[in-house]
């Protein structure tokens, strides 16, 4: 059976690293990380994300400042409210929950706060450091990061020669995980719906990512023997067994049969899902260090 990469535990040793450095970050020079945190309407999920987001910047001593508007206001208004928090100097890392109400857009939204306080890692900026290689500097999107983070603490850092197969082109994920393991080392490919035989390609990957948020899509005869293997995904499906009505969750990888084959995985839940809310706060913490004229720690 292949190692089980424990998510969780990894997101709590992030976080009590944030909380150490954020201490004396306020001890040394007085600048308390802050995060905003701006959502539109009423959404169930939407809302318990934020509500996570929020309570988690407070235990590791954030400024936590949650702007909760209604579904009707104006994008200008979203706009002018941005502006706002870009100007604010408590206010290192703003973020805007996604999905936004349909009379908004989201791109002209993402594009408008400031790259340097972009924790989400969208703004064109950031994207474009990244695929450039200036990781450093970048803010990268928490899923990715923290996905890479999770491949390191199995392979290492130098992940120099290894074969990686990233699932999925999104925007979100799919795109800036390659670029990340491109930026380390790695021969990399992405796979999507028109790929041909993708079944074979995966076979291929010392490295497998599946990011395309469809269940259980990549079996096991899918995965290189030994090969470590990051669920992204995270799908509701039927759950007949447990009674009527009732729905369990599961990744992009059939996870008994991969486990029989790989060196290590992802389970879901449990895996890349606590890091996105960990690598928030890490570069929310980046933000508050560089306002401050300190380096980052690095995760």
């Amino acid at each position: 059976m292949a190692e089980r990469i424990d998510g969780k535990q990894v997101a709590e040793e992030v976080v009590a690293k944030v909380k150490a450095a954020a201490s004396d970050l306020v001890a040394e020079t007085g600048v308390t990380p802050g995060l905003a945190v701006v959502i539109v309407g009423e959404d169930p999920a939407s809302q318990v994300y934020v509500s996570s987001k929020s309570k988690k910047a407070k235990e590791c001593g954030f400024f936590s400042d949650q702007h909760t508007l209604p579904e009707d206001t104006s994008e200008a208004d979203l706009l002018a409210l941005i502006e706002k928090l870009n100007a604010d100097e408590r206010v290192h890392g703003i973020l805007v929950q996604l999905p936004l109400p349909g009379h908004i857009d989201s791109g002209k939204v993402i594009q408008a706060i400031a790259p340097e306080k972009d924790v989400d890692g969208f703004h064109f900026v950031n994207v474009g450091k990244l695929g450039t290689g200036e990781i450093d500097t970048a803010f990268v999107p928490c899923t990715p990061a923290g996905s890479m983070l999770l491949v390191e603490k199995v392979r290492g850092r130098d992940l120099s020669g290894l074969s990686a197969v990233v699932i999925g082109r999104s925007n979100i994920v799919g795109k800036p995980m390659a670029n990340l393991l491109l930026a380390a080392n790695c021969t990399v490919t992405i796979a999507h719906s028109r790929t041909r035989d993708i079944a074979a390609l995966s076979r291929t990957a010392d490295i497998l990512v599946a990011a395309v948020g469809r269940p259980e899509i990549v079996k096991g005869d899918w995965v290189k023997p030994g090969a470590t293997v990051i669920d992204v995904g995270i799908n509701r499906i039927p759950a007949p067994e447990k009674g009527e009505g009732k729905s369990r969750l599961v990744g992009d990888v059939a996870y008994d049969e991969a486990a029989q084959v790989a060196g290590a995985i992802t389970p879901v839940p449990g895996g890349v899902g606590p890091m996105t809310i960990a690598m928030l706060m890490a570069n929310t913490l980046a933000s508050a260090c560089r306002a401050a004229g300190r380096e980052p720690p690095r995760f």
